[in-house]
């Protein structure tokens, strides 16, 4: 992509060359006060090549049980542990497994149950190369830098912690032992996302001005899981919580459109109000007796969350999230150059069903089929244009990843996380990437809580963002 002129940025602004300079860049702290690096840089970080990549999985619910089954399948793979609380959860996972793979696949599996910290013995007795976790999220940031102490490169869903204090620690943890901790961001490898990437590096749509970015999801239904599973933890954590609970879906695919913490920009300063909270306590009081826990919970977060995010070179990006409101499912999806637009995330419509389709306008028109930027070119218009631009990883792997989750993205990840071990080569998302984005979370509830003034977002590179080459076009 053509990096943003600085030059025309700070001459069309108003803005003057120091305002932008290397000291307000590094210093972008919530206290200005950045913590002392506890080792090496990992932006562009490369590990040791891995021929055989020995796994460990800490929590195989649904999402652990996907990437268990479908990483564990992969050539140059072994699984050595699963860890869960719960024993059935362990033997459906390994069963998953061995349906998708194979019986030589599950024949060296340790197993571990029944106790909270067995994921703790895992580690000490298996020593694996690399650790998947998929737990309750106050769990990813100890789980996370435990497996980094004990010699492990870690792959933790989404968000990688709670905290600005905690994402610290894991950032500390992986410079001091230089191992990988990247938040597993699956929708980067959606199909839709990735050819939107490969469309701005092609500068199809010039210079990048704003983006919009979001969670919509109803997941009121997760309260049915009273007990185990997400909704037995997320109902207290979203009763409870400020701001933007689960930013990632949404923001990190524009964040890489952009290259934020990477080169040409950064993340500064977000801005963030919420709407009443009324849509859970309704779904309790109509769904659960008078009595019933759910009904004793004091609904505090706000049902609809609407942020905006500035970066240092001025971009913005709105950033929404809704997981209580009836409405379809939409991550949004939109980004806006000097050239034109690029929003929407369904092509196939194979995932959520969401009825929110591609769609470009392009100053000028789109050869063939419009001829300015006043029409959206959509659906079957935009056959060529799809084959055209279609990420060539999306094209070597989508065929092969079809038996993975979320319409096979989650396999097109974690074959490139295995291809990238393998190969010792920089992961796709570093540990600052999966900082920046979780801490708008954070972010958003002091903000909320200050009446909607501007919050700085750290600068978890130290400064070193501006070494950090934009992800690649990989084929």
């Amino acid at each position: 992509m053509k990096n943003y002129s600085r030059r025309k940025f700070i001459k069309t602004s108003g803005l003057s060359a120091a305002s932008l300079g290397v000291s307000s860049m590094v210093n972008s702290s919530c206290d200005n006060n950045l913590p002392p690096s506890q080792g090496k840089y990992m932006g562009d970080f490369s590990a040791p090549k891995i021929d055989v990549i020995r796994a460990a999985f800490i929590g195989v619910g649904y999402r652990g049980s996907g990437h268990l089954k479908y990483f564990g399948g992969l050539k140059g793979v072994e699984v050595v542990a699963v860890s869960d609380l719960y024993e059935d959860n362990v033997n459906k996972a390994i069963s998953k497994l061995e349906k998708y793979s194979g019986v030589n696949k599950v024949k060296k599996i340790a197993k571990y149950w029944g106790d909270e910290n067995k994921w703790k013995l895992m580690l000490e007795e298996i020593k694996p190369d690399i650790v998947f976790i998929s737990t309750n999220w106050n769990n990813h940031a100890p789980m996370s830098i435990e497996s980094m102490e004990k010699g492990a490169h870690v792959f933790v869903e989404v968000p990688i912690a709670n905290t600005i204090e905690d994402m610290w620690k894991i950032i500390d943890a992986s410079e001091k032992n230089e191992k990988h901790c990247m938040m597993l961001e699956n929708v980067n490898y959606f199909r839709a996302e990735m050819m939107f990437l490969n469309m701005i590096r092609q500068n199809l749509i010039g210079d990048i001005q704003h983006g919009e970015a979001a969670y919509i999801h109803d997941l009121r239904s997760q309260m049915e899981e009273e007990d185990r599973g997400t909704g037995s933890w997320r109902t207290h954590h979203y009763a409870k919580s400020r701001g933007n609970l689960y930013p990632t879906h949404g923001l990190g695919p524009v964040a890489q459109y952009m290259n934020l913490a990477r080169t040409e920009d950064t993340f500064k300063s977000i801005v963030s109000y919420s709407s009443p909270s009324m849509g859970r306590e309704l779904y309790a009081r109509k769904n659960y007796p008078k009595d019933h826990k759910w009904n004793k919970l004091n609904f505090e977060n706000g049902d609809l969350n609407t942020s905006i995010i500035k970066t240092q070179l001025g971009r913005t990006i709105l950033v929404q999230w809704d997981e209580t409101s009836p409405r379809p499912y939409s991550r949004i999806n939109l980004i806006q150059g000097t050239k034109g637009i690029l929003t929407g995330h369904d092509i196939e419509n194979i995932v959520y069903k969401s009825n929110n389709p591609i769609k470009i306008a392009i100053d000028g028109g789109l050869k063939g089929v419009s001829d300015s930027s006043h029409t959206w070119v959509s659906g079957s218009d935009l056959k060529e244009t799809i084959e055209k631009y279609d990420h060539p990883f999306w094209k070597r792997l989508n065929k092969k990843a079809k038996g993975s989750d979320h319409g096979g993205s989650d396999g097109i990840m974690l074959s490139r996380i295995a291809e990238c071990l393998q190969k010792g080569i920089p992961l796709d998302q570093n540990v600052y990437e999966g900082c920046f984005w979780s801490s708008v979370t954070p972010l958003t509830a002091k903000s909320i809580a200050e009446n909607g003034s501007p919050q700085n977002f750290p600068d978890f590179t130290r400064g070193n963002w501006k070494i950090t080459k934009p992800l690649e076009i990989i084929s």
